[in-house]
């Protein structure tokens, strides 16, 4: 107990001395301190070998090879530049495309470039900064929003950063969250209020998506169909309530995702399957269609879905990615209806962040039910298959073990 405790004052100093490798200054400052010389010489070589070991490794998730599959395993700590910060990941989340590159499947072999360390959602603390970085500190509670953005080119200097032309994710193109420490840009840096839950922080990135779907028009007093009940149509769902739409309907074929949407109060929940969907919205909007549709599926059947249940002069926003190509009818689907159709991607940097931010703040989101399991990382895989089963949604991991 003694020796945790004493680590635990030193903690701040040893990622110190980590984010620039100096093992020598941690030795004179081991020698210096007059804990460790009452404890004696033996007891200080113990504790000097394990922050050196801690000083050079970490446990991580590691897309080692291109083929199905990842493993848990000792990584070196990564080293950060004068811009950026050093975070130590209190939570991460697992999300669809992390599936994807378990799995392997035609889209990470033709994206991803192993070895890889995944995850893009994250939370966690700052434990070491760049010499150049003035907004945060060691010890800040943050987040993150993974796109990097080039800054350069034509989306980025007219204030379309999400949808930059040369943008590089942290977790896909680089080393991401999935691990004890993770480097982020201080430009993508998120501080957070400590009174945010951990396990909300950790799942920002989804809920930005839900956020700029959302809010990408009118929406309050609208009627809202939501097409894709995965975890960003099921904050999706929150997000509309909260902000004010007059009712909202979730479409969804997954009976697991059903009895969630059910919890996260939708008005009424359809299955495609058994139920004529068109039909029972038509009868719910009094013959008109829905104002506003948030495709979150990326299927046909679902996209076609979100054609015929919106409104003349209606709003369509999709989000959900589409395996292959769609046909559409353009005259009597979106130019003889008057509706407009809207590609939505990431999140606006970094509007979507204030709005998520001051949702949660002011209790407008409760996004719990969304969150069905809870796991170590060392059991990362066991959550994957987890997750294929179609009775997960949101997967949480720990570095160091649940809390």
């Amino acid at each position: 107990m003694l020796l945790s405790t004493k680590f635990l004052c030193f903690e701040r100093v040893i990622h110190k001395v980590r984010s620039r490798g100096r093992l020598q200054a941690a030795s004179k400052l081991a020698g210096a301190s007059s804990w460790f010389a009452a404890c004696g010489a033996v007891l200080e070589s113990v504790v000097f070998a394990e922050v050196t070991r801690m000083l050079k490794t970490m446990l991580a998730v590691v897309k080692a090879d291109p083929s199905p599959g990842a493993e848990v395993r000792l990584v070196q700590v990564p080293t950060f530049g004068c811009s950026d910060v050093l975070v130590k990941v209190r939570v991460a989340s697992i999300c669809g495309t992390d599936l994807h590159i378990y799995q392997w499947d035609r889209w990470a072999q033709g994206r991803i470039h192993p070895p890889l360390i995944p995850g893009h959602e994250f939370c966690g603390d700052v434990v070491a900064c760049g010499d150049e970085v003035t907004s945060v500190k060691e010890g800040d509670f943050v987040s993150a929003e993974m796109h990097v953005a080039c800054g350069k080119c034509l989306q980025c200097r007219t204030g379309e950063a999400h949808i930059c032309q040369n943008v590089k994710i942290i977790g896909v193109d680089a080393d991401g969250a999935f691990a004890e420490f993770v480097v982020i840009p201080e430009s993508n840096i998120w501080k957070l209020d400590p009174a945010i839950p951990q396990e909300c922080a950790s799942i920002l990135d989804p809920l930005g998506n839900a956020v700029h779907s959302v809010l990408a028009g009118e929406i309050a007093a609208k009627t809202v169909a939501i097409t894709g009940c995965g975890p960003i149509g099921l904050f999706a769902i929150a997000v509309a309530r909260a902000v004010g739409a007059a009712r909202v309907f979730a479409v969804e074929v997954n009976e697991h995702r059903r009895r969630i949407a059910s919890r996260m109060k939708a008005d009424l929940v359809l299955n495609p399957e058994s139920q004529d969907v068109r039909s029972a919205i038509l009868e719910q909007t009094g013959g008109l269609g829905v104002d506003v549709v948030l495709e979150m599926a990326g299927h046909p059947k679902a996209i076609r879905t979100a054609f015929d249940i919106v409104r003349r002069g209606g709003r369509i926003s999709l989000l959900g990615l589409t395996s292959k190509p769609i046909s559409l009818n353009f005259s009597e689907d979106i130019i003889f209806k008057g509706i407009t159709v809207q590609g939505i991607n990431g999140r606006r940097m970094y509007q979507t962040w204030y709005q998520m931010t001051a949702l949660l703040k002011a209790g407008k989101l409760d996004l719990h039910p969304v969150i069905t399991d809870k796991i170590a990382m060392k059991d990362f895989s066991t959550a994957m298959e987890r997750l294929k089963t179609g009775e997960a949604s949101k997967i949480l991991v720990y570095p160091n073990g649940t809390r």
